[in-house]
């Protein structure tokens, strides 16, 4: 195998892990509101920190995988890496924004225990989780469907090309399938109110991502795909059906299993679907491919030589971080708010 091919299938790989992890993250910020219902204002508090807690531990190591992605298609791949993020600017610009908005949200949120100053961070977590689990959704299906590139490797579609029918089909797949893939990690990682709840969100979404995930790898498959990658279609509409039983017979454990193999399939039709290419154009002839994108080999070999070392490390140490914090939570193990208060002290 060429050393191109190669560090394709690793970014691919990167962009599975990724989706996979923040998939549910995404997901649960999404759920926050629906979820996290209460009584009063102390209940509703309790389960929504319930909520935040079952991501707190590894959200922020999962976003390691997308630093890790764009990295590796900065150095492998520098002609696909600067047509990518000059030509998808502003989506990518919106994404990376919520992305900050969200981390910041979970962890200022607990810093002041006052209603007001909760209620802003819980809306900041919400619109930080919604609006990638939708953009990421239309990047990836425009690269399946293909862009205006001129000569020069350089987008010239502008911003409202980019939403298509078939990319925002690709939107609201991975929107539903987040959806699902976060509400059944929550069934699997809570006890009581918020378990019960996330499970019977967990019915509807499922069927919803069977659906519009269906459609749409249907429609990418038939229009862009390979012979082979009808595996992929076929394992990710087992994978969803697999979701619905599981779901509707509460058994969340396989669930979340089969979620995310149905989010690793997809991963494999977007990138099968687009290979030898790395960036499809309109126009074959100015097509971005694994050939005319990459490095120098030179730098390929030394790039591989440092993957065989620090991947097995990393994925040692985040597997022992979820193993770590793999016990469900309680409303009722969460702590009253310590956090400082926005009133006036006396002096």
């Amino acid at each position: 195998m060429e050393l191109t091919t190669l560090w394709f299938i690793i970014i691919a790989v990167l962009w599975t892990g990724y989706l996979v992890l923040e998939g549910f993250d995404f997901g649960v910020g999404m759920l926050l509101p629906i979820i996290g219902r209460g009584a009063d204002a102390r209940e509703r508090d309790r389960n929504r920190r319930l909520v935040i807690n079952t991501i707190g531990p590894v959200w922020d190591g999962n976003e390691v995988w997308l630093i890790t992605a764009g990295g590796a298609t900065f150095a492998a791949f520098p002609e696909w890496y600067a047509s990518l993020f000059s030509g998808f600017y502003l989506p990518l610009l919106l994404i990376l924004l919520a992305l900050i908005v969200r981390g910041v949200a979970f962890e200022y949120r607990g810093k002041v225990s006052d209603p007001g100053w909760a209620r802003w961070w819980d809306r900041a977590i919400i619109v930080g989780s919604w609006l990638p689990s939708i953009l990421w959704g239309v990047a990836f299906a425009n690269l399946v469907r293909g862009v205006d590139l001129d000569a020069q490797h350089d987008y010239v579609g502008g911003f409202w090309a980019l939403l298509n029918p078939f990319a925002l089909l690709g939107g609201l797949t991975t929107l539903t399938l987040f959806l699902t893939h976060g509400a059944v990690f929550l069934g699997l990682k809570s006890t009581g109110d918020v378990r019960e709840r996330a499970m019977r969100l967990a019915k509807p979404f499922s069927v919803g991502a069977l659906v519009v995930g269906g459609a749409w790898a249907v429609w990418a498959q038939v229009a862009y795909g390979t012979g082979w990658t009808w595996a992929a279609v076929a394992v990710a509409a087992l994978a969803l059906l697999g979701v619905v039983a599981a779901a509707w017979r509460v058994r969340e454990g396989w669930a979340f299993v089969l979620s995310a193999v149905a989010i690793v399939a997809a991963v494999v039709l977007i990138f099968g679907s687009m290979y030898p290419d790395v960036m499809p154009a309109t126009d074959p002839a100015h097509s971005l491919t694994v050939t005319n994108a990459s490095s120098t080999h030179y730098t390929l070999v030394i790039m591989s030589w440092v993957a065989v070392v620090l991947t097995p490390v990393v994925l040692l140490y985040q597997g022992w971080t979820y193993w770590v914090f793999r016990k469900r939570l309680t409303a009722a193990a969460i702590p009253d708010p310590i956090g400082l208060s926005l009133r006036r002290t006396k002096v």
